[in-house]
């Protein structure tokens, strides 16, 4: 149903607006009446008017007036207005009611259905501008609604982008990050496995100059100089050995015991050690738990390695400086290379002078080194990562230039007992007595220097050496001759190796004991090998003699 509007009715004659109201009644609509323009204003601002009928002649204020008054008021300024009226009817008065604001005159006497079909097109004219400008006001809210919505998804596309961005750009720094680690570890493999191939001969070399070194002390006359000689010779080649077992620990070759230590009493028995070291103007502070998870680790290796790491902090704050050292268990920030597990977390920080990025980066490279010429080898880092690489942890440097340096070390938890037991080959600590009579010694080695070298020290303690080039040659003088009391075996050889060597004569020689001599670390895990005792190359006379006691008393020869 179509909602009816308001009609106002302005003349001040009574008889004139109920002829009005007759006349429009038919139409449905709300009329009001007023008999003068006061009245009228009066209704104007109480009611929405839709149609307003004014006569012209009116004793207070005419037509014109009251017409011109109410287009005055923004309300009613495009409201329809009809003039009704029996006298001024010219066309110059006509002109004046459309100047004052009229838009349409009705002329008395009026014709009924004239004055209906007037008002009725102004009343619709009203009813569809009012829709018009509802749907307007309503097309303007859903623009705006619209609008909105489109700014806001806008808005989040452009942070979905620019999040998008971030996540690439992330995604392209962790992929340029891992393609530089792992270019890192390729190169570091590779120099590692050239090391320790460099190492495993300069052993053997260092084996045989020992060895002949160590004949030749005992065989040359007593002589002041001679014997000076022969001492920083002997001291040279131990520190050669000492530079190889460096390079081996880089390589991840060197022999390691792990077992559980508490690293609250390992830090407080070499602190001291530690001090005299830094030497004055150095300060340590440290920052341990007095309850931490033991680690599994080669206790002697960990301790060789806090040593390097202070020394290192120390030569970076020439000036003097203070040393933190802390220790907790830290599951979080972790390095992404450890396997799952319980670690602990040494590090050893510094206020000293600092690294850039592209020192950092080759820190740990062996022989890379920042000091002066004569004061550093190059290897303390790259000891301590090969330490942690072969204990299952690992070694991570953060330094800025001119704010010190952090060594982050990370080592397993020892979860329990039986990973802190030692080592099977670990040789007796009591003391063994000599062997009464002279032994039948097999010695297996591919560098002739070698097997030379210890065949002559082995003459030299009343032994008879017998040598063999490889563990084939080795398997063949076993079957052919007889009445041989030990084997002392390379391990490292072409074709048979020394543990497969060792593995044979334990199911085929039961009774006959094998010493494995080597700078290697990596043996096969079987249980068949737990008997084999090891021998680290370079060794002494002495060391040799021991471990050939050991292994007789062992094995029960000649008791």
């Amino acid at each position: 149903m179509t909602p009816a509007v308001n009609i106002l009715l302005v003349d001040d004659q009574p008889a004139k607006l109920l002829s009005y109201e007759v006349v429009l009644q038919d139409l449905g609509e709300n009329l009001i009446k007023a008999q003068s323009a006061r009245e009228a204003l009066e209704q104007l601002l109480r009611n929405e008017i839709a149609v307003i009928l004014v006569d012209v002649c009116m004793p207070e204020q005419d037509g014109f007036e009251l017409v011109s008054m109410i287009r005055e008021h923004p309300r009613y300024q495009n409201t329809a207005i009809i003039f009704v009226s029996a006298v001024m009817m010219a066309e110059p008065d006509r002109l004046r009611g459309y100047a004052a604001g009229a838009v349409d005159y009705v002329a008395v006497p009026i014709i009924p259905e004239v004055l209906r079909a007037k008002v009725r097109v102004f009343a619709d004219l009203y009813r569809k501008t009012r829709e018009l400008k509802l749907l307007n006001a309503d097309l303007e809210n859903r623009v705006r609604e619209r609008t909105a919505e489109l700014e806001a998804s806008s808005r989040q596309l452009r942070e979905l982008n620019g999040e998008l961005e971030q996540r690439i750009d992330q995604r392209t720094r962790e992929r340029e990050e891992a393609l530089a680690q792992l270019f890192e570890a390729q190169k570091l493999d590779a120099v590692g496995k050239l090391t320790g191939g460099v190492a495993h001969d300069f052993n053997n070399l260092l084996m045989a100059v020992l060895g002949s070194l160590n004949l030749l002390e005992k065989r040359l006359p007593k002589d002041e100089k001679t014997a000076r000689l022969l001492a920083n010779a002997i001291q040279a080649a131990e520190r050669g050995a000492a530079l190889t077992q460096r390079l081996l620990a880089f390589s991840r070759r060197q022999e390691l015991k792990p077992e559980a230590v508490d690293f609250v009493k390992l830090f407080d028995n070499i602190q001291d050690l530690l001090s005299r070291a830094l030497g004055p103007g150095i300060d340590v502070k440290k920052q341990i738990p007095l309850r931490i998870p033991p680690l599994l680790v080669d206790s002697n290796q960990l301790e060789l390695a806090l040593l390097n790491l202070f020394v290192n902090a120390r030569d970076a704050m020439p000036d003097g400086g203070t040393i933190t050292v802390s220790a907790l268990e830290n599951d979080v920030s972790r390095p992404t290379s450890l396997m799952a597990g319980r670690y602990v977390r040494i590090s050893v920080s510094d206020n000293g002078e600092g690294m850039d990025e592209a020192t950092a980066s080759r820190a740990t490279e062996p022989f890379f080194t920042t000091k002066g010429l004569g004061k550093g080898t190059g290897l303390g880092l790259s000891m301590v990562h090969g330490l942690a690489a072969q204990s299952g942890g690992a070694l991570e440097l953060r330094s800025v230039k001119g704010d010190g340096t952090t060594a982050y070390l990370w080592l397993p938890v020892a979860e329990n007992a039986a990973l802190a037991a030692p080592l099977p080959e670990t040789a007796p600590q009591e003391s063994v007595p000599a062997h009464a009579h002279a032994l039948k010694v097999l010695v297996v080695d591919d560098d002739v220097l070698v097997s030379m070298g210890t065949a002559a020290m082995l003459e030299d303690l009343g032994h008879v050496a017998v040598e063999a080039s490889s563990a084939t040659r080795a398997v063949e003088i076993l079957a052919s001759e007889h009445g041989f009391d030990l084997v002392v075996t390379d391990h490292a050889m072409p074709g048979m190796t020394g543990a497969e060597l060792a593995r044979f004569i334990f199911a085929s020689f039961p009774r006959l004991p094998v010493i494995l001599a080597s700078g290697y670390a990596e043996l096969p895990n079987d249980d068949a090998l737990s008997r084999l005792l090891r021998l680290t190359k370079p060794f002494t006379q002495e060391q040799l003699r021991t471990a050939v006691e050991h292994a007789i008393a062992r094995h029960g020869i000649g008791a």
